[in-house]
């Protein structure tokens, strides 16, 4: 498996957070890094994105290598850079499963793109198999998205796992639209400040396809691992530890 993200020198974020979650999971991981950032699990000081031929050329050492049939991308400069990284891929293997996770913002704050194309949002989601926003990036970059029924995230062309983790409920909820169907997965709200929740979601996530499970059984595991990944630590950085997760069936 590869994941294509940002450098973290925490590890509770970003591609080292990717790999530990990968291999918690049993899949061999890879890693082609997109942004260095200045950060810690308290504070987020700066980005400095990596250019665009530089992302390719790890790319092209490690697929020339690797058979890849799973990506997770993660932090990514612009949708411009996402859709040459995508066709790139493709290149490789046109059967390669995408999973997206848009980063729009630190959990310190600082944000990354303001300014979203969302033209290029819709051609980018005719190419991938699953994108994995929160309520807000929900918002950002599907602005025609009901947010009282989900009804037009049913016509989206890839499946969109709606992360909970961001709501008002006391119940953290995640929806999975995905042919014509809405799924939900509840478990009980955990009072936390985890930082990297939503890398190590969607790396769980591709990391259970990868292993062949179905989206459902998938995006269920990766629920119940990101609970027990919430509550593993009193602090901001969580332990990984795959042990005890079943899958659902």
């Amino acid at each position: 498996m590869l994941t294509i993200a940002g450098f973290d020198p925490s590890a509770g974020a970003g591609v080292l957070s990717d790999i530990k979650t990968f291999e918690a999971h049993g899949v061999k991981g890879i890693g082609v890094c997109t942004a260095l950032t200045a950060q810690n699990e308290e504070d987020f000081k700066e980005v400095f994105w990596i250019d665009e031929k530089k992302i390719l050329a790890q790319m092209e050492t490690l697929l020339s290598l690797y058979e890849v049939s799973h990506v997770k991308i993660g932090l990514i400069k612009n949708t411009r850079v996402l859709s040459n990284i995508i066709t790139e891929l493709y290149t490789y293997n046109p059967n390669t499963r995408i999973i997206w996770d848009p980063i729009l913002k630190a959990s310190a704050g600082s944000v990354f793109h303001g300014d979203i194309n969302h033209h290029e949002v819709a051609k980018i989601c005719k190419t991938i198999f699953l994108a994995t926003p929160n309520l807000e990036e929900m918002n950002t970059l599907f602005p025609d998205w009901n947010d009282h029924d989900g009804h037009s995230a049913l016509n989206y062309p890839c499946a969109v796992l709606l992360k909970g983790g961001h709501g008002s409920s006391k119940w953290a909820e995640d929806v999975l639209y995905w042919e014509e169907t809405k799924t939900s997965f509840e478990d009980e709200w955990i009072e936390s400040e985890k930082h990297g929740t939503g890398c190590v979601l969607s790396s769980a996530i591709t990391a259970n396809l990868a292993k062949g499970m179905g989206l459902k059984d998938a995006c269920f595991n990766g629920k119940k691992y990101i609970s027990e990944f919430i509550k593993s630590s009193p602090a901001r950085l969580g332990n990984h530890n795959y042990e005890g997760i079943k899958t659902y069936c």
